[in-house]
Protein backbone atom coordinates (compact mmCIF):
# COMPACT_ATOMS: atom_id res chain seq x y z
CA UNK A 1 0.00 0.00 0.00
CA UNK A 2 2.84 2.37 0.87
CA UNK A 3 4.56 1.65 -2.44
CA UNK A 4 1.43 2.46 -4.41
CA UNK A 5 0.84 5.59 -2.34
CA UNK A 6 4.35 6.91 -2.92
CA UNK A 7 4.17 6.08 -6.63
CA UNK A 8 0.90 8.04 -6.86
CA UNK A 9 2.51 11.04 -5.19
CA UNK A 10 5.44 10.87 -7.62
CA UNK A 11 2.99 10.74 -10.58
CA UNK A 12 1.04 13.75 -9.30
CA UNK A 13 4.26 15.67 -8.67
CA UNK A 14 5.37 14.97 -12.25
CA UNK A 15 2.12 16.30 -13.65
CA UNK A 16 2.35 19.35 -11.38
CA UNK A 17 5.86 20.14 -12.62
CA UNK A 18 4.74 19.74 -16.26
CA UNK A 19 1.84 22.13 -15.68
CA UNK A 20 4.17 24.60 -13.98
CA UNK A 21 6.60 24.50 -16.90
CA UNK A 22 3.82 25.08 -19.45
CA UNK A 23 2.40 27.97 -17.40
CA UNK A 24 5.79 29.65 -17.09
CA UNK A 25 6.39 29.25 -20.83
CA UNK A 26 3.03 30.89 -21.54
CA UNK A 27 3.65 33.78 -19.15
CA UNK A 28 7.28 34.44 -20.08
CA UNK A 29 6.78 33.89 -23.85
CA UNK A 30 10.54 33.32 -24.19
CA UNK A 31 12.00 29.85 -23.51
CA UNK A 32 14.43 29.66 -20.52
CA UNK A 33 16.72 26.80 -19.54
CA UNK A 34 15.11 26.43 -16.14
CA UNK A 35 11.62 26.01 -17.59
CA UNK A 36 13.03 23.24 -19.74
CA UNK A 37 14.64 21.69 -16.66
CA UNK A 38 11.38 21.81 -14.70
CA UNK A 39 9.55 20.22 -17.61
CA UNK A 40 12.19 17.50 -17.97
CA UNK A 41 12.00 16.67 -14.24
CA UNK A 42 8.20 16.53 -14.55
CA UNK A 43 8.42 14.11 -17.48
CA UNK A 44 10.83 11.84 -15.55
CA UNK A 45 8.69 11.82 -12.40
CA UNK A 46 5.48 11.23 -14.34
CA UNK A 47 7.10 8.41 -16.30
CA UNK A 48 8.48 6.76 -13.16
CA UNK A 49 5.17 7.05 -11.32
CA UNK A 50 3.21 5.74 -14.29
CA UNK A 51 5.55 2.75 -14.65
CA UNK A 52 5.26 1.93 -10.95
CA UNK A 53 1.45 2.06 -11.16
CA UNK A 54 1.17 0.35 -14.52
CA UNK A 55 -0.87 -2.55 -13.20
CA UNK A 56 -3.37 -0.28 -11.44
CA UNK A 57 -3.66 2.00 -14.47
CA UNK A 58 -4.28 -0.94 -16.80
CA UNK A 59 -6.96 -2.27 -14.47
CA UNK A 60 -8.55 1.16 -14.34
CA UNK A 61 -8.76 1.36 -18.12
CA UNK A 62 -10.43 -2.03 -18.51
CA UNK A 63 -14.20 -2.40 -18.82
CA UNK A 64 -16.77 0.39 -18.87
CA UNK A 65 -14.49 3.02 -17.33
CA UNK A 66 -11.92 2.52 -20.08
CA UNK A 67 -14.55 2.99 -22.79
CA UNK A 68 -15.76 6.19 -21.14
CA UNK A 69 -12.19 7.48 -20.92
CA UNK A 70 -11.53 6.66 -24.59
CA UNK A 71 -14.80 8.29 -25.71
CA UNK A 72 -13.97 11.40 -23.66
CA UNK A 73 -10.46 11.61 -25.09
CA UNK A 74 -11.82 11.14 -28.60
CA UNK A 75 -14.45 13.87 -28.13
CA UNK A 76 -11.82 16.25 -26.74
CA UNK A 77 -9.55 15.44 -29.68
CA UNK A 78 -12.31 16.21 -32.19
CA UNK A 79 -13.07 19.52 -30.43
CA UNK A 80 -9.39 20.46 -30.39
CA UNK A 81 -9.06 19.69 -34.12
CA UNK A 82 -12.19 21.73 -34.94
CA UNK A 83 -10.91 24.65 -32.85
CA UNK A 84 -7.58 24.52 -34.67
CA UNK A 85 -9.27 24.41 -38.08
CA UNK A 86 -11.59 27.31 -37.17
CA UNK A 87 -8.56 29.43 -36.30
CA UNK A 88 -6.60 28.30 -39.34
CA UNK A 89 -9.52 28.56 -41.80
CA UNK A 90 -12.10 30.93 -40.29
CA UNK A 91 -15.54 31.42 -41.83
CA UNK A 92 -18.65 33.26 -40.71
CA UNK A 93 -22.39 33.35 -41.35
CA UNK A 94 -24.59 36.44 -41.27
CA UNK A 95 -28.06 35.29 -40.22
CA UNK A 96 -29.52 38.79 -39.76
CA UNK A 97 -32.43 39.62 -42.06
CA UNK A 98 -30.81 42.85 -43.27
CA UNK A 99 -27.30 41.33 -43.61
CA UNK A 100 -25.98 44.20 -41.53
CA UNK A 101 -22.99 42.16 -40.34
CA UNK A 102 -21.78 41.64 -43.90
CA UNK A 103 -20.37 44.10 -46.38
CA UNK A 104 -22.97 45.87 -48.49
CA UNK A 105 -23.12 45.35 -52.22
CA UNK A 106 -21.98 48.96 -52.70
CA UNK A 107 -18.78 48.39 -50.72
CA UNK A 108 -18.04 45.10 -52.48
CA UNK A 109 -18.52 46.70 -55.91
CA UNK A 110 -16.28 49.60 -54.92
CA UNK A 111 -13.56 47.20 -53.73
CA UNK A 112 -13.73 45.19 -56.94
CA UNK A 113 -13.23 48.38 -58.95
CA UNK A 114 -10.22 49.64 -56.98
CA UNK A 115 -7.38 50.41 -59.39
CA UNK A 116 -4.71 51.35 -56.81
CA UNK A 117 -3.35 49.49 -53.77
CA UNK A 118 -4.38 50.78 -50.35
CA UNK A 119 -2.45 49.97 -47.18
CA UNK A 120 -4.38 50.28 -43.91
CA UNK A 121 -2.75 50.57 -40.48
CA UNK A 122 -5.43 50.34 -37.80
CA UNK A 123 -4.70 51.22 -34.16
CA UNK A 124 -7.19 49.54 -31.85
CA UNK A 125 -7.76 48.34 -28.33
CA UNK A 126 -9.20 44.94 -27.30
CA UNK A 127 -12.75 46.39 -27.26
CA UNK A 128 -12.69 47.12 -31.01
CA UNK A 129 -12.88 43.54 -32.24
CA UNK A 130 -15.89 44.24 -34.49
CA UNK A 131 -14.03 46.99 -36.33
CA UNK A 132 -11.01 44.72 -36.77
CA UNK A 133 -13.27 42.06 -38.27
CA UNK A 134 -14.77 44.67 -40.60
CA UNK A 135 -11.31 45.57 -41.93
CA UNK A 136 -10.54 41.87 -42.35
CA UNK A 137 -13.76 41.39 -44.33
CA UNK A 138 -12.77 44.25 -46.61
CA UNK A 139 -9.29 42.80 -47.19
CA UNK A 140 -10.79 39.41 -48.12
CA UNK A 141 -12.67 40.92 -51.07
CA UNK A 142 -9.64 42.44 -52.78
CA UNK A 143 -5.88 41.85 -52.75
CA UNK A 144 -5.36 45.59 -53.23
CA UNK A 145 -6.16 46.29 -49.57
CA UNK A 146 -3.46 45.23 -47.11
CA UNK A 147 -3.71 45.50 -43.33
CA UNK A 148 -1.62 46.08 -40.23
CA UNK A 149 -3.02 46.09 -36.70
CA UNK A 150 -1.41 47.67 -33.64
CA UNK A 151 -2.42 48.49 -30.10
CA UNK A 152 -1.14 52.04 -29.48
CA UNK A 153 -0.53 51.19 -25.79
CA UNK A 154 1.65 48.18 -26.60
CA UNK A 155 3.21 49.76 -29.73
CA UNK A 156 3.51 53.50 -28.97
CA UNK A 157 6.40 53.90 -31.43
CA UNK A 158 4.20 52.81 -34.35
CA UNK A 159 1.49 55.22 -33.25
CA UNK A 160 3.93 58.17 -33.01
CA UNK A 161 5.50 57.34 -36.35
CA UNK A 162 2.13 57.39 -38.14
CA UNK A 163 0.61 60.27 -36.20
CA UNK A 164 -2.10 58.23 -34.44
CA UNK A 165 -2.94 59.68 -31.04
CA UNK A 166 -5.61 57.25 -29.82
CA UNK A 167 -7.18 53.86 -30.48
CA UNK A 168 -9.73 53.76 -33.27
CA UNK A 169 -7.56 55.66 -35.76
CA UNK A 170 -6.84 54.10 -39.14
CA UNK A 171 -4.07 55.45 -41.38
CA UNK A 172 -4.74 54.79 -45.08
CA UNK A 173 -1.95 55.17 -47.64
CA UNK A 174 -2.07 54.91 -51.45
CA UNK A 175 0.43 56.20 -54.03
CA UNK A 176 1.96 58.68 -51.60
CA UNK A 177 -1.40 59.99 -50.31
CA UNK A 178 -2.24 59.57 -46.64
CA UNK A 179 -5.59 59.83 -44.92
CA UNK A 180 -6.74 59.23 -41.34
CA UNK A 181 -10.14 57.65 -40.66
CA UNK A 182 -11.54 57.88 -37.13
CA UNK A 183 -14.96 56.31 -37.66
CA UNK A 184 -15.53 52.58 -37.32
CA UNK A 185 -18.58 52.14 -39.55
CA UNK A 186 -18.51 50.47 -42.94
CA UNK A 187 -19.43 53.75 -44.61
CA UNK A 188 -16.55 55.62 -42.97
CA UNK A 189 -14.04 52.92 -43.92
CA UNK A 190 -15.28 52.49 -47.51
CA UNK A 191 -15.36 56.25 -47.99
CA UNK A 192 -11.78 56.53 -46.71
CA UNK A 193 -10.51 53.75 -49.00
CA UNK A 194 -12.22 55.28 -52.02
CA UNK A 195 -11.02 58.78 -51.16
CA UNK A 196 -7.37 57.87 -50.65
CA UNK A 197 -7.28 55.68 -53.77
CA UNK A 198 -8.53 58.45 -56.03
CA UNK A 199 -6.60 61.61 -56.67
CA UNK A 200 -9.66 63.80 -57.29
CA UNK A 201 -12.72 64.37 -55.10
CA UNK A 202 -15.67 65.85 -56.98
CA UNK A 203 -17.99 68.43 -55.45
CA UNK A 204 -21.74 67.91 -55.73
CA UNK A 205 -23.49 71.19 -54.95
CA UNK A 206 -27.09 71.21 -53.68
CA UNK A 207 -29.01 74.41 -54.26
CA UNK A 208 -30.53 76.00 -51.15
CA UNK A 209 -32.64 79.01 -50.28
CA UNK A 210 -35.94 78.06 -51.93
CA UNK A 211 -37.39 75.51 -49.52
CA UNK A 212 -35.38 72.60 -50.89
CA UNK A 213 -34.91 69.43 -48.77
CA UNK A 214 -31.76 69.74 -46.67
CA UNK A 215 -29.00 67.22 -47.49
CA UNK A 216 -27.54 67.79 -44.01
CA UNK A 217 -30.72 66.93 -42.11
CA UNK A 218 -31.18 63.88 -39.94
CA UNK A 219 -31.64 60.55 -41.70
CA UNK A 220 -35.17 59.84 -40.52
CA UNK A 221 -38.71 61.01 -41.15
CA UNK A 222 -40.72 61.29 -37.96
CA UNK A 223 -44.28 61.72 -39.25
CA UNK A 224 -46.73 59.57 -41.15
CA UNK A 225 -46.84 59.99 -44.90
CA UNK A 226 -50.25 60.92 -46.21
CA UNK A 227 -51.33 62.45 -42.91
CA UNK A 228 -53.74 65.39 -43.12
CA UNK A 229 -51.95 68.42 -44.45
CA UNK A 230 -48.90 66.46 -45.53
CA UNK A 231 -49.22 64.48 -48.75
CA UNK A 232 -46.73 64.09 -51.55
CA UNK A 233 -49.31 63.44 -54.24
CA UNK A 234 -52.50 65.10 -55.43
CA UNK A 235 -53.59 68.02 -53.28
CA UNK A 236 -50.21 68.27 -51.59
CA UNK A 237 -49.41 71.22 -49.36
CA UNK A 238 -45.70 71.65 -48.94
CA UNK A 239 -44.58 71.56 -45.33
CA UNK A 240 -41.00 72.39 -44.48
CA UNK A 241 -39.73 69.86 -41.99
CA UNK A 242 -36.29 69.62 -40.46
CA UNK A 243 -36.15 65.86 -40.83
CA UNK A 244 -37.80 65.81 -44.24
CA UNK A 245 -34.44 66.13 -45.94
CA UNK A 246 -31.99 64.28 -48.15
CA UNK A 247 -29.42 63.10 -45.63
CA UNK A 248 -29.60 59.51 -46.88
CA UNK A 249 -28.83 60.72 -50.40
CA UNK A 250 -25.89 62.78 -49.11
CA UNK A 251 -24.56 59.82 -47.13
CA UNK A 252 -24.72 57.59 -50.21
CA UNK A 253 -22.79 60.17 -52.25
CA UNK A 254 -20.13 60.62 -49.58
CA UNK A 255 -19.66 56.85 -49.55
CA UNK A 256 -18.71 57.15 -53.22
CA UNK A 257 -16.14 59.87 -52.42
CA UNK A 258 -18.22 62.86 -53.49
CA UNK A 259 -17.96 66.04 -51.47
CA UNK A 260 -21.48 67.36 -50.82
CA UNK A 261 -22.03 71.06 -50.25
CA UNK A 262 -24.95 73.47 -50.11
CA UNK A 263 -24.70 76.58 -52.26
CA UNK A 264 -26.62 79.82 -52.40
CA UNK A 265 -26.57 81.74 -55.67
CA UNK A 266 -26.93 85.08 -53.88
CA UNK A 267 -23.47 85.20 -52.33
CA UNK A 268 -22.16 87.69 -54.86
CA UNK A 269 -19.53 85.41 -56.40
CA UNK A 270 -19.40 82.49 -58.78
CA UNK A 271 -20.03 79.76 -56.22
CA UNK A 272 -20.64 77.14 -58.93
CA UNK A 273 -17.16 77.39 -60.42
CA UNK A 274 -15.80 74.39 -58.51
CA UNK A 275 -18.91 72.23 -58.68
CA UNK A 276 -18.70 69.06 -60.75
CA UNK A 277 -22.50 68.83 -60.58
CA UNK A 278 -25.37 71.08 -59.50
CA UNK A 279 -28.40 69.42 -57.90
CA UNK A 280 -31.63 71.43 -57.77
CA UNK A 281 -33.69 69.31 -55.32
CA UNK A 282 -37.24 70.55 -55.62
CA UNK A 283 -37.38 74.30 -54.94
CA UNK A 284 -40.76 75.39 -53.59
CA UNK A 285 -40.51 79.01 -54.76
CA UNK A 286 -39.17 80.54 -57.96
CA UNK A 287 -35.51 81.45 -58.30
CA UNK A 288 -34.63 85.11 -58.74
CA UNK A 289 -33.52 86.23 -62.23
CA UNK A 290 -29.94 86.66 -60.97
CA UNK A 291 -29.95 83.05 -59.75
CA UNK A 292 -31.34 81.73 -63.03
CA UNK A 293 -28.63 83.66 -64.86
CA UNK A 294 -25.96 82.09 -62.64
CA UNK A 295 -27.25 78.59 -63.44
CA UNK A 296 -27.29 79.49 -67.14
CA UNK A 297 -23.66 80.64 -67.03
CA UNK A 298 -22.69 77.45 -65.21
CA UNK A 299 -24.30 75.26 -67.88
CA UNK A 300 -22.85 77.34 -70.72
CA UNK A 301 -19.38 76.85 -69.22
CA UNK A 302 -19.79 73.07 -69.44
CA UNK A 303 -21.38 72.37 -66.07
CA UNK A 304 -23.79 69.49 -65.47
CA UNK A 305 -27.03 69.67 -63.50
CA UNK A 306 -29.74 67.44 -62.03
CA UNK A 307 -33.10 69.25 -61.94
CA UNK A 308 -35.74 67.74 -59.62
CA UNK A 309 -38.85 69.88 -60.12
CA UNK A 310 -42.10 69.15 -58.28
CA UNK A 311 -45.60 69.56 -59.78
CA UNK A 312 -47.27 72.97 -59.98
CA UNK A 313 -44.16 74.89 -58.92
CA UNK A 314 -42.80 77.58 -61.25
CA UNK A 315 -39.07 77.70 -60.59
CA UNK A 316 -37.87 80.08 -63.32
CA UNK A 317 -35.58 77.35 -64.66
CA UNK A 318 -38.04 76.28 -67.36
CA UNK A 319 -36.42 78.40 -70.14
CA UNK A 320 -32.98 76.94 -69.38
CA UNK A 321 -34.35 73.41 -69.55
CA UNK A 322 -36.21 74.24 -72.78
CA UNK A 323 -32.85 75.12 -74.36
CA UNK A 324 -32.02 71.40 -74.02
CA UNK A 325 -35.20 70.37 -75.85
CA UNK A 326 -37.26 69.53 -72.74
CA UNK A 327 -40.56 71.12 -71.68
CA UNK A 328 -41.59 70.92 -68.02
CA UNK A 329 -45.36 70.35 -68.06
CA UNK A 330 -47.62 72.11 -65.58
CA UNK A 331 -49.47 68.99 -64.44
CA UNK A 332 -49.39 65.96 -62.15
CA UNK A 333 -49.30 62.39 -63.45
CA UNK A 334 -52.13 60.05 -62.44
CA UNK A 335 -51.59 56.34 -63.07
CA UNK A 336 -54.54 54.02 -62.51
CA UNK A 337 -52.72 50.88 -63.63
CA UNK A 338 -49.41 51.05 -61.75
CA UNK A 339 -49.00 53.13 -58.62
CA UNK A 340 -47.46 52.79 -55.18
CA UNK A 341 -49.83 51.43 -52.54
CA UNK A 342 -53.25 53.10 -53.00
CA UNK A 343 -52.07 56.50 -54.22
CA UNK A 344 -52.78 56.91 -57.93
CA UNK A 345 -50.73 60.13 -57.94
CA UNK A 346 -47.60 58.10 -57.11
CA UNK A 347 -46.76 56.25 -60.36
CA UNK A 348 -44.73 53.06 -59.92
CA UNK A 349 -42.35 52.04 -62.72
CA UNK A 350 -40.76 48.66 -63.39
CA UNK A 351 -39.91 48.95 -67.11
CA UNK A 352 -37.40 51.54 -68.29
CA UNK A 353 -35.82 52.74 -71.49
CA UNK A 354 -32.44 51.13 -71.96
CA UNK A 355 -29.56 53.18 -70.58
CA UNK A 356 -26.68 52.61 -68.18
CA UNK A 357 -28.52 54.69 -65.56
CA UNK A 358 -31.48 52.26 -65.56
CA UNK A 359 -29.50 49.05 -65.99
CA UNK A 360 -30.88 46.32 -63.68
CA UNK A 361 -32.93 48.95 -61.85
CA UNK A 362 -35.75 47.59 -59.64
CA UNK A 363 -39.12 49.25 -59.12
CA UNK A 364 -39.13 53.00 -58.55
CA UNK A 365 -42.01 55.26 -57.64
CA UNK A 366 -42.57 59.00 -57.59
CA UNK A 367 -44.90 60.48 -54.93
CA UNK A 368 -46.43 63.35 -56.87
CA UNK A 369 -44.65 63.81 -60.19
CA UNK A 370 -45.11 66.12 -63.17
CA UNK A 371 -44.59 65.02 -66.75
CA UNK A 372 -41.99 66.16 -69.26
CA UNK A 373 -42.47 66.71 -73.00
CA UNK A 374 -40.20 67.43 -75.97
CA UNK A 375 -40.18 70.87 -77.52
CA UNK A 376 -42.34 71.33 -80.62
CA UNK A 377 -39.23 71.81 -82.72
CA UNK A 378 -35.99 70.03 -82.16
CA UNK A 379 -33.32 72.18 -80.54
CA UNK A 380 -30.11 72.14 -82.55
CA UNK A 381 -27.08 70.34 -81.09
CA UNK A 382 -29.12 68.61 -78.39
CA UNK A 383 -30.09 65.01 -77.75
CA UNK A 384 -32.89 64.01 -75.37
CA UNK A 385 -33.40 60.50 -74.02
CA UNK A 386 -36.52 59.63 -71.99
CA UNK A 387 -35.58 57.30 -69.13
CA UNK A 388 -38.73 56.73 -67.08
CA UNK A 389 -42.31 56.56 -68.35
CA UNK A 390 -45.66 55.94 -66.68
CA UNK A 391 -48.05 53.25 -67.92
CA UNK A 392 -50.44 53.54 -70.87
CA UNK A 393 -53.39 54.02 -68.52
CA UNK A 394 -51.90 57.16 -66.98
CA UNK A 395 -52.45 60.79 -67.86
CA UNK A 396 -51.07 64.21 -67.08
CA UNK A 397 -53.70 66.16 -65.16
CA UNK A 398 -53.80 69.93 -64.95
CA UNK A 399 -56.31 69.98 -62.08
CA UNK A 400 -54.48 69.86 -58.77
CA UNK A 401 -57.52 69.24 -56.55
CA UNK A 402 -59.27 66.06 -57.74
CA UNK A 403 -58.61 63.03 -59.91
CA UNK A 404 -60.42 63.26 -63.22
CA UNK A 405 -59.40 62.97 -66.84
CA UNK A 406 -60.74 65.76 -69.04
CA UNK A 407 -60.20 65.12 -72.78
CA UNK A 408 -58.70 68.08 -74.54
CA UNK A 409 -57.22 69.50 -71.35
CA UNK A 410 -55.31 66.53 -69.91
CA UNK A 411 -52.71 64.56 -71.85
CA UNK A 412 -53.15 60.76 -72.04
CA UNK A 413 -50.33 58.38 -71.20
CA UNK A 414 -47.78 57.08 -71.21
CA UNK A 415 -46.14 60.20 -69.81
CA UNK A 416 -42.40 60.82 -69.48
CA UNK A 417 -41.27 61.30 -65.89
CA UNK A 418 -37.50 61.61 -66.27
CA UNK A 419 -35.15 62.48 -69.14
CA UNK A 420 -31.46 62.92 -69.84
CA UNK A 421 -30.42 65.69 -72.19
CA UNK A 422 -27.06 66.37 -73.82
CA UNK A 423 -25.95 69.60 -75.43
CA UNK A 424 -23.15 69.21 -77.91
CA UNK A 425 -20.92 72.22 -77.59
CA UNK A 426 -17.45 73.32 -78.54
CA UNK A 427 -14.56 72.07 -76.43
CA UNK A 428 -12.90 75.44 -76.82
CA UNK A 429 -13.66 78.72 -78.50
CA UNK A 430 -16.86 80.81 -78.36
CA UNK A 431 -20.30 79.41 -77.62
CA UNK A 432 -21.71 77.05 -74.98
CA UNK A 433 -19.63 74.06 -73.96
CA UNK A 434 -20.71 70.44 -73.91
CA UNK A 435 -22.91 69.67 -70.90
CA UNK A 436 -25.36 67.12 -69.51
CA UNK A 437 -28.56 67.57 -67.55
CA UNK A 438 -31.12 65.22 -66.04
CA UNK A 439 -34.68 66.36 -65.35
CA UNK A 440 -37.21 64.50 -63.21
CA UNK A 441 -40.66 65.80 -62.30
CA UNK A 442 -40.37 64.95 -58.59
CA UNK A 443 -37.93 65.42 -55.72
CA UNK A 444 -39.68 63.40 -53.00
CA UNK A 445 -38.46 60.06 -54.38
CA UNK A 446 -34.94 60.88 -53.17
CA UNK A 447 -35.86 62.23 -49.72
CA UNK A 448 -35.35 60.32 -46.49
CA UNK A 449 -38.89 58.91 -46.57
CA UNK A 450 -38.47 57.10 -49.88
CA UNK A 451 -34.75 56.98 -50.75
CA UNK A 452 -34.20 53.53 -49.25
CA UNK A 453 -37.31 51.89 -50.76
CA UNK A 454 -36.85 49.64 -53.78
CA UNK A 455 -34.82 51.34 -56.54
CA UNK A 456 -35.32 55.01 -55.68
CA UNK A 457 -31.91 55.53 -54.12
CA UNK A 458 -30.17 53.57 -56.86
CA UNK A 459 -31.80 55.72 -59.55
CA UNK A 460 -30.64 58.89 -57.79
CA UNK A 461 -27.06 57.68 -57.30
CA UNK A 462 -26.80 56.30 -60.85
CA UNK A 463 -27.95 59.63 -62.24
CA UNK A 464 -25.36 61.51 -60.18
CA UNK A 465 -22.60 59.16 -61.36
CA UNK A 466 -23.61 59.55 -65.00
CA UNK A 467 -23.76 63.35 -64.86
CA UNK A 468 -20.44 63.51 -62.98
CA UNK A 469 -18.83 61.26 -65.63
CA UNK A 470 -18.28 58.47 -63.10
CA UNK A 471 -19.93 55.70 -65.11
CA UNK A 472 -17.68 53.10 -63.48
CA UNK A 473 -19.64 53.63 -60.26
CA UNK A 474 -23.08 53.19 -61.87
CA UNK A 475 -24.88 50.23 -60.37
CA UNK A 476 -23.52 50.75 -56.85
CA UNK A 477 -26.66 50.99 -54.73
CA UNK A 478 -26.74 52.98 -51.53
CA UNK A 479 -26.50 51.16 -48.23
CA UNK A 480 -29.07 51.96 -45.57
CA UNK A 481 -30.32 50.17 -42.47
CA UNK A 482 -34.06 50.57 -41.96
CA UNK A 483 -36.76 48.57 -40.32
CA UNK A 484 -37.98 45.79 -42.64
CA UNK A 485 -41.23 46.55 -44.40
CA UNK A 486 -43.23 45.26 -47.34
CA UNK A 487 -43.83 47.73 -50.18
CA UNK A 488 -46.49 46.84 -52.73
CA UNK A 489 -47.88 48.40 -55.88
CA UNK A 490 -51.63 48.55 -56.33
CA UNK A 491 -51.59 45.43 -58.53
CA UNK A 492 -49.67 43.48 -55.90
CA UNK A 493 -52.07 44.69 -53.20
CA UNK A 494 -55.09 43.60 -55.24
CA UNK A 495 -53.50 40.21 -55.97
CA UNK A 496 -52.68 39.66 -52.29
CA UNK A 497 -56.20 40.66 -51.26
CA UNK A 498 -57.80 38.39 -53.87
CA UNK A 499 -55.60 35.44 -52.87
CA UNK A 500 -56.11 35.83 -49.11
CA UNK A 501 -59.76 36.89 -49.02
CA UNK A 502 -61.26 35.09 -52.04
CA UNK A 503 -59.14 32.19 -53.34
CA UNK A 504 -58.00 30.57 -50.07
CA UNK A 505 -61.45 30.71 -48.35
CA UNK A 506 -63.11 29.42 -51.53
CA UNK A 507 -60.75 26.44 -51.76
CA UNK A 508 -61.27 25.63 -48.08
CA UNK A 509 -65.06 25.87 -48.53
CA UNK A 510 -64.98 23.49 -51.48
CA UNK A 511 -62.80 20.99 -49.61
CA UNK A 512 -64.97 21.21 -46.51
CA UNK A 513 -68.16 20.75 -48.53
CA UNK A 514 -66.69 17.73 -50.32
CA UNK A 515 -65.67 16.11 -47.01
CA UNK A 516 -69.12 16.74 -45.50
CA UNK A 517 -70.87 15.36 -48.55
CA UNK A 518 -68.71 12.22 -48.55
CA UNK A 519 -69.35 11.53 -44.87
CA UNK A 520 -73.06 12.11 -45.35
Amino acid sequence: MDRRFHAGLILLAGFALLATALSLQTLLVETAWWTIAIGAVGVVLAGFGGYALRADLLALCRGRRGEIALYTAGALGVLIVLAHLSVRYPFRFDLSASQRYSLSAATITMLEKLDRPVHVVFFHDPMMRETVELYELIAKHTPRVTLEFYDPVINPAQARMRGAQFAGTAVLESDGRRLQVHGGSETDIANGILRVSRSVTQRVCFLEGHGEPDPFSLESHDHLEGAPGHSHGLGARYVLHEQHGMAKARHALETLNYQVEKVSLLQGRDVLAGCALLVVPGPKVALLPIEVAAVGRYLAAGGNAFFMLDPFVRTGLEPLIRDYGVVVDDDIVIDEASHFWADMSSPAVTDYNRHQVTRELPLTFFPGVRSLSPTRERVADTAVLPLVNSSKKSWGQANRDRIEFVPGRDEPGPRTLMVLALRRGAEDGPGPRRSRIAVVGDSDFATNSFFHIMGNGTLFVNTINYLAAQESLIGIPPSTHDLPRVNLTNRQMKGTFFLAVVVVPAVLSIVGTAVWWRQR
